[in-house]
């Protein structure tokens, strides 16, 4: 029979040479499968034969980037739904990766996220999604409102999956008295199955549906195994209700087992509604920041005629208005006007940045006071917030640490329970005898039900609920398995500087006079400028006089002096607050031992806003955003537990080298950008380091997600909340120690749970399989083993359950 042969186009990056497209051929003329080939420079393609499609075209791939060539592939992020374990992340990757076209696939369970890198030439997404399906998987490739429809299908499932727990339980309840208390009960086994038959094939039938699906792709998850032991025991169970007296000819006294197969369904279901409150908020993340980015704008066109329009169809050059309390859309240049914008999305610092005519302008930050246009300069995906975004998918995307071991112990041991239950049944048919068939089709069956997963399904889920509820309790914010996998192994701590070490608010922390107290009436007149002047500092002032019981007086002719200050009239007479150019620009003297007092301030990084007549300073202001009063003695903690103590800041040199001087910490970088925050991270894992990252701002969402845990400040911006894996309720650094050992005593939680459900089944399985029959003629009833393997279950949740009673000192 003649091979099919197949016809492929790779597009090509960067290849504009015939020097180029005969090292290409070269490398392609030695891959075998490749029958034939030509580089096409003019519409820059790769185009060849081969006649095992998929691996020949991975091959051809990887040589072209070997030699230094790129293929023209994308990399997008698809949510995925239908996952119900992390077998099934598995086999979804496994298709995928499987698909021509695909380079790349990692498809991540926590987030229910799939990170596909593909070539559009060689397939499309909804040959992807139709790969998907075919497994009983679904993605979604609709790129407006996908998040959004991502956490509709959500809700709608953990609804579906709280009421059919409801109903399972109602079912499974009379089931269990029925089985354990009333088994001689006239017509009890028929009551049984009828309650039993709507709780196996209605309430559990996506078992049945999703190993059927896996099956044809001759794999199997746990799915496969709850569909075969309760299926089989379900169907043994109806078997022994209508011909009791099968088993009673030869000796062996009929069972029913519904209760066993009615507590598995239940446990299990359970199970997968623990697992989904643990991972419910991942995408909220994702939700907020495209919430930065309005979805209308105001265009400016022609002579001045405005129009509003959508965000996706703004270009780079238009002419954009912003009006107060506006988020500001893209990336551009302020031509006209001019106010104070929010930046601590980019910068992190908490105080507005004044912008006149010149000033660049960042989309997702917040416009405060006065209109201004722009120029816009990057749009769409080039923005710094669109950048920020792809980075916190990217990273959201990466698979932990614990989910390889979960799926390779997965993977291993539901064909291992299958083979053992079908040798048992082989080996009691050959050395059994009259009864071998009988005694098999027992032990099968007692094998499946005692294997059952649930000790296994139940380990990880119900000690993360418990790790999670304690770490509440102590202001302690915990969302997934990662952190806690990882948080044991920290050795490098970096802590962003305002909202994090500091209080992250502007406050005055020193009033100067030039004699021991100011008049009232001074006071007055400085209240009454500052809560006029519209500056974030002025806000503080302000703030500090009121809380003296300061009184506002009249004042006028109120004039803003940019980059200085401002100056007002007063009963005629002029008054200056503002900064020491203002002083120098008005011949203002100050007292030469309040200015000492001052400087000396300045040297601690803190600002100082002076207030003068028309000849001298009267009053300074020293203003800073406090230090939090643990923050010193938790980065003495940290650093005595062996952890090294970082701070990045966008900060100028001369503040962070004086906070960090205060708190204790040797290593320092300013001025750092929120790229520069992920690259320095990126530096320390490339150097082995386990690094957890604290923030508070938006800005941070870049170095969170680059972190291997991150941790967020619970007073800092919903984004950074959501963005991070932990979070500090109270903003107290002291609980970051408290938050590393209860990872600690969780993960170890999680590994007893792991090592006493696997004990529990290589003692218990040989046993069901009938192992000492020969000793001492012991066979194991299915109806004991359904209460061992109840009793498993309980022990682990039991276990976990007693994480509540350690400490975190």
């Amino acid at each position: 029979m003649d091979t099919i042969q197949h016809t492929i186009e790779i597009p090509l990056v960067g290849v504009n040479s015939e020097h180029c497209a005969r090292i290409i051929e070269g490398g392609l003329s030695e891959i075998e499968g490749v029958t034939k080939y030509r580089v096409d420079i003019n519409n820059k393609k790769a185009i060849i034969e081969v006649n095992n499609s998929k691996e020949a075209i991975d091959k051809a791939i990887r040589t072209i980037r070997d030699l230094g060539y790129e293929v023209g592939s994308i990399k997008k992020i698809f949510p995925v739904t239908g996952m119900s374990c992390a077998s099934c992340a598995i086999s979804a990757e496994t298709i995928m990766k499987a698909q021509n076209g695909v380079l790349n696939a990692i498809v991540n369970f926590a987030n229910s996220n799939a990170t596909v890198e593909y070539i559009p030439d060689l397939i499309n997404t909804s040959q992807m999604k139709q790969a998907l399906q075919s497994i009983g998987y679904d993605m979604i490739i609709e790129e407006e409102n996908a998040e959004e429809l991502k956490e509709e299908i959500y809700k709608n499932h953990l609804s579906e999956l709280r009421t059919n727990i409801i109903w399972v339980i109602a079912l499974t309840l009379p089931v269990v008295a029925l089985g354990m208390f009333f088994m001689d009960m006239p017509n009890g086994n028929i009551l049984m199955m009828v309650l039993t038959t709507p709780v196996i094939f209605w309430f559990g039938k996506n078992f049945f549906k999703n190993a059927i699906k896996q099956a044809k792709h001759f794999k199997a998850t746990m799915d496969t195994l709850v569909a075969l032991s309760t299926g089989i025991a379900y169907l043994f169970s109806v078997f022994n209700t209508f011909y009791p007296e099968f088993w009673k000819k030869r000796g062996v006294e009929s069972h029913v087992y519904f209760e066993a197969v009615s507590v598995v369904i239940t446990f299990i279901l359970l199970g997968k509604f623990l697992e989904e409150r643990a991972k419910s908020s991942t995408s909220s993340a994702i939700k907020k920041l495209l919430g930065l980015q309005p979805k209308k704008v105001i265009v400016i066109y022609g002579s001045g005629n405005e129009k509003e329009i959508s965000i996706s169809q703004v270009k780079i050059g238009d002419r954009i208005l912003v009006r107060p309390g506006d988020k500001i859309p893209v990336d551009g240049e302020l031509f006209e006007g001019n106010s104070f914008v929010d930046e601590s999305m980019i910068s992190g610092e908490s105080i507005p940045v004044e912008k006149t005519t010149g000033a660049k302008v960042f989309a997702g930050t917040i416009n405060q006071k006065g209109s201004f246009k722009i120029v816009a300069q990057k749009v769409g995906g080039e923005t710094v917030l669109a950048q920020i975004i792809k980075m916190v998918q990217e990273a959201q995307g990466s698979r932990a640490p614990v989910q390889k071991l979960v799926d390779k112990i997965s993977g291993i041991f539901v064909p291992v329970i299958i083979g053992i239950s079908i040798l048992s049944l082989i080996i009691w048919g050959i050395i059994g005898g009259e009864n071998g068939l009988t005694y098999g089709l027992l032990s099968m069956v007692t094998v499946l039900i005692i294997a059952c997963p649930c000790a296994l399904g139940l380990a990880t889920p119900t000690a993360i609920m418990v790790g999670i509820g304690k770490g509440a309790e102590r202001g302690i914010l915990i969302k997934d398995a990662e952190s806690l996998e990882l948080a044991k192994n920290v050795n490098t701590v970096i802590l962003d500087k305002t909202g994090t070490i500091t209080e992250g608010k502007p406050e005055v922390t020193e009033i100067l006079t030039i004699a021991q107290s100011a008049t009232d009436n001074l006071k007055e007149i400085l209240l009454s400028i500052e809560s006029q002047s519209g500056h974030p500092l002025a806000d503080a002032v302000s703030k500090r006089l009121r809380g003296e019981g300061v009184k506002q007086v009249p004042i006028s002719n109120l004039e803003s002096i940019t980059g200085k200050g401002v100056r007002a009239i007063y009963n005629g007479q002029n008054y200056f607050v503002g900064n020491k150019a203002l002083l120098r620009e008005n011949n203002i003297t100050i007292d030469g031992a309040l200015e000492s007092k001052a400087n000396e301030w300045e040297k601690e990084a803190k600002t100082a806003v002076y207030f003068s007549d028309a000849n001298e300073v009267q009053i300074v202001a020293i203003i800073a955003d406090r230090i939090k009063k643990t923050s010193a003695e938790a980065v003495a903690k940290l650093q005595s537990g062996g952890i090294d103590v970082y701070m990045l800041t966008g900060d100028n040199t001369q503040t962070a080298s004086a906070v960090a001087k205060q708190v204790g910490i040797m290593e320092f970088r300013a001025e750092v950008l929120p790229s520069g925050k992920s690259d320095f991270i990126k530096g320390l894992q490339s150097k082995g380091k386990i690094v957890a990252m604290v923030g508070d701002g938006i800005n941070d969402s870049q170095a969170l997600a680059q972190a291997d845990v991150s941790i967020a400040m619970g007073k800092g911006s919903d984004i950074a909340i959501d963005a991070s894996k932990m979070t500090i309720i109270s903003s107290d650094l002291l609980l970051i120690p408290e938050a590393i050992q209860l990872s600690k005593l969780t993960v170890k939680t999680i590994k007893q749970n792991l090592f006493w459900a696997f004990i529990y089944n290589i003692i218990s399985i040989p046993i069901a399989a009938g192992i000492l029959f020969p000793i001492n003629g012991f066979i194991l009833n299915p109806m004991i083993a359904g209460a061992a393997m109840a009793l498993s279950s309980v022990s682990v949740v039991s276990n976990s359950l007693w994480l509540k009673m350690k400490s975190l000192d």
